[in-house]
């Protein structure tokens, strides 16, 4: 069985740091689990599809269109004040520290950078967002190459590839801890509405020892310290129904786009999904 923390793994720092945690926390446990890095350029999705996770954390969107879905375990709750305790995260919209830009709609006309079409909250969170604003004409000028992961999606508005960037909340809070510098490039004007952050799921029943394990994380004070580097306050166990609603988000924002324009010119991967149907 593996365990796996790549999708907040944002920098080989907070790499190190999830490893460790995640040794830490399964070491409790009876069972043999391997702790894996599959970092990229090796597809996510292929990771999700192994048949021997134990710990894998997974975005709530695939994992909510999934068909069987993998079981949930935990999921994790960041310590910023922001989420309120709460097992959530949101979409924060970037933009270029120096960009004249304040506000989402003056970003329309410009160059959106996106992850994949597989992310909640580098896709699904902003296009939902930006809903009441699809009309006849295209709200931006490009949709550019997928950017895959929240620092590709960062260093594309550094770089200036794009203009505005929507990025996993709570990634960017590690890598605004971890990789200051980066961070402070760019500025948020807005952030989307919170849903379900992603949580760690099994490919058979989650093992009641391991759920065990990580609800008590924080109880040991070795572990304490990493979940802290880590910005965690703690694990829960996972609300199923919140991830349901994602899953109809994902389905109402689809269909919407494909009756509305919303790039004139998109990456051949989101073309695909976002093609008008008329």
């Amino acid at each position: 069985m593996i365990a796996n923390a790549r999708m907040y793994s944002v920098t080989p720092q907070v790499a190190a740091l999830w490893r460790s945690l995640l040794a830490a926390i399964l070491k409790k446990t009876e069972g043999a689990v391997e702790i894996v890095d599959h970092a990229p350029p090796a597809p996510i999705s292929e990771l999700w599809k192994r048949p021997d996770k134990a710990a894998v954390f997974m975005c709530g969107l695939p994992y909510s269109l999934a068909a069987p879905q993998p079981h949930l375990v935990v999921a994790p709750i960041p310590s910023p004040p922001a989420y309120g305790g709460r097992a959530c995260y949101w979409s924060d919209l970037v933009v270029r520290a120096d960009s004249p830009f304040r506000t989402l709609e003056q970003t329309f006309g410009h160059r959106l950078a996106l992850t994949t079409p597989e992310s909640q909250s580098g896709y699904a969170a902003l296009l939902y967002a930006l809903m009441p604003h699809g009309g006849t004409r295209p709200l931006y000028r490009e949709i550019i190459e997928p950017r895959f992961t929240p620092m590709g999606a960062l260093t594309a508005v550094i770089e200036n590839k794009a203009e505005v960037a929507p990025l996993d909340s709570y990634a960017f809070a590690l890598i605004a801890k971890d990789a200051p510098e980066l961070a402070a490039q760019v500025r948020v004007i807005q952030s989307t509405d919170p849903t379900a952050i992603p949580a760690l799921v099994a490919s058979d029943a989650a093992s009641p020892e391991v759920t065990t394990a990580f609800l008590n994380a924080g109880d040991d004070p070795a572990t304490r310290a990493l979940m802290d580097r880590l910005l965690l306050d703690r694990f829960a166990r996972p609300e199923a129904p919140a991830y349901d609603d994602l899953r109809q988000r994902f389905l109402t924002m689809q269909a919407f786009w494909r009756r509305h324009a919303l790039a004139e010119t998109a990456h051949p991967l989101f073309a695909a999904q976002l093609g008008r149907t008329d």
